[in-house]
């Protein structure tokens, strides 16, 4: 027997599921901490923002800018991250997105101005921007097909997670102070511990970078195919080959190599591949109708619904705690109803509740932040924005990022990952910037009407550009392709 066959022991089967699947989940569980830190950092600033503002004497546009430089930071990281990680590997790629986090959180809470903060808001954006992208490759890459989806839905819970505890580390932290711009411990102000209180998260997505194992796919690129084979005899079924496994992958990797003018992105469509203008039209699709509006903007609606502005936190946090309950419907489905379905039917629910809460806008009164929806219509909105939620958590929020974490060939898989999460961070920020404005100057029925319309796209954009990846081995997806549009047959 070989050195390599030595590697591979039996795989232990356990109550008919491989007991080396739970390997697998829990390498996916570890890798999504960097999810975890992704949604913690979205939400972290809401609670800081008012005190910051006052701290230092912001304007409202410098204060918005504050809360959004952190999405363009991300964008870079997010397009570092993809090269850094087929030079460097995933594990240690992780590990430089964690030590920027852990840095940032402190530096943040310790801002003397506003221009070091904004300086340290990027650099927390740049770290995200790699978790963002190394989360989805390493579990696509760990995952054994069959589980593959499931385990790619973990990364979305796990954001959710995260900005549900964000919110709720705020809210803990101004009470214990009073007010966020109130001193709290070590004549510190409590806004300042908001941010101190991430390199908790950071520091653990660290220690987890250092003690899981790289990826079968990396190790076997550098030659270390005893160590890949080990991984996969980890994280394989009973019934699956770790030797067959690892003789596909490097068979793929030569490949690669004997046409490495092909690892490019640059295709004929307009300077990229067709594949990667998909990853990056789900990306920017999955902002554009508007989640983080509801996450970021929900005050508006909550007071026209008739509630209090004092209440709205604890409104927000039902939402958030709504997002992580229905990923849960992502990660049972996945893998039997499959992606497109999922992402169809969610496009659809999303269409019908954006248009909705866009016509509930078109009876209000007043304008800006200071509208007021009659009754029925309060209640109309409240339901319909909850069910846009539902919607979104339970598709395109979670199925977004399997899709991008295993839809690309082998050879460009880190760097068209980065490509198209560095284009979503962008379309982040521009929904972000781009609401209070249109808010401002045509009322709240007119920015939910063009998500509505976005919501509409998503579904032509998913019928007929879309592959279907259930169950497909990472070294097969060169074959896989768009859906075809049928046409009439001529009589």
């Amino acid at each position: 027997m070989s050195d390599v066959s030595a590697a591979r022991g039996p795989a232990v089967t356990h109550g008919g599921r491989s007991a080396n699947h739970r390997k697998a989940i829990a390498l996916s569980i570890a890798a999504a901490v960097g999810g975890f830190l992704f949604g913690f950092d979205s939400s972290v600033i809401n609670g800081a923002v008012g005190a910051i503002t006052d701290h230092f004497s912001l304007s409202s546009a410098l204060s918005g800018f504050v809360v959004a430089v952190a999405l363009l930071g991300s964008a870079l990281g997010a397009w570092l991250a993809g090269k850094v990680a087929d030079r460097w590997g995933r594990t240690r790629t992780m590990l430089l997105g964690a030590i920027m986090f852990f840095a940032s959180s402190i530096l943040t809470g310790l801002s003397w101005s506003v221009a070091d903060m904004i300086l340290w808001r990027i650099m927390s954006g740049i770290g995200i921007g790699i978790a963002s992208v190394m989360a989805p490759a390493y579990i696509a890459e760990i995952s054994p097909a069959s589980i593959r989806g499931r385990l790619g839905s973990v990364q979305q819970l796990a954001i959710t997670i995260g900005i549900f505890v964000a919110l709720l580390s705020d809210q803990l932290l101004q009470n214990a102070a009073g007010d966020p711009a109130n001193d709290l411990w070590w004549g510190m102000e409590a806004w300042r511990w908001m941010f101190f209180v991430g390199a908790v998260p950071a520091a653990v997505y660290g220690i987890i970078a250092l003690s899981i194992p790289e990826t079968p796919r990396y190790l076997a690129s550098v030659g270390k195919d005893e160590d890949a084979l080990v991984v996969l005899n980890e994280t394989l079924s009973a019934e699956e080959n770790p030797d067959t496994h690892l003789a596909q992958i490097k068979k793929r990797i030569a490949d690669d190599r004997e046409n490495a003018k092909h690892a490019s992105l640059r295709g004929p469509r307009f300077g990229l591949l067709p594949v990667v203008w998909v990853g990056i039209l789900l990306s920017v699709f999955q902002q554009f109708v508007g989640i983080n509006v509801i996450f970021y903007y929900s005050t508006t609606l909550w007071q026209a619904v008739g509630f209090s502005k004092d209440d709205s936190f604890t409104y927000s946090t039902i939402t958030s705690v709504t997002n992580v309950l229905v990923t849960f419907i992502a990660i049972a489905l996945v893998d039997k109803v499959g992606r497109r379905p999922l992402l169809l039917i969610g496009s659809v629910g999303m269409a019908l509740s954006l248009g909705t809460v866009a016509l509930a806008f078109t009876q209000s009164t007043g304008s800006g932040d200071n509208v007021t929806l009659p009754d029925p219509w309060g209640v109309i909105a409240l339901v319909a924005a909850n069910l846009f939620v539902v919607f979104f958590g339970a598709t395109w929020g979670p199925l977004v990022w399997v899709l991008l974490g295993e839809m690309f060939p082998n050879r460009i898989r880190a760097a068209a990952l980065g490509v198209a999460a560095s284009a979503q961070w962008i379309a982040n920020f521009v929904i972000s910037e781009t609401f209070p404005p249109l808010l401002d100057h045509f009322g709240a029925a007119i920015p939910y009407l063009m998500y509505t319309i976005f919501a509409v796209l998503s579904f032509f954009f998913t019928l007929w550009k879309v592959p279907e990846t259930r169950g497909v081995e990472l070294e097969d997806m060169e074959e896989v392709k768009a859906p075809e549009r049928r046409t009439p047959t001529r009589t």
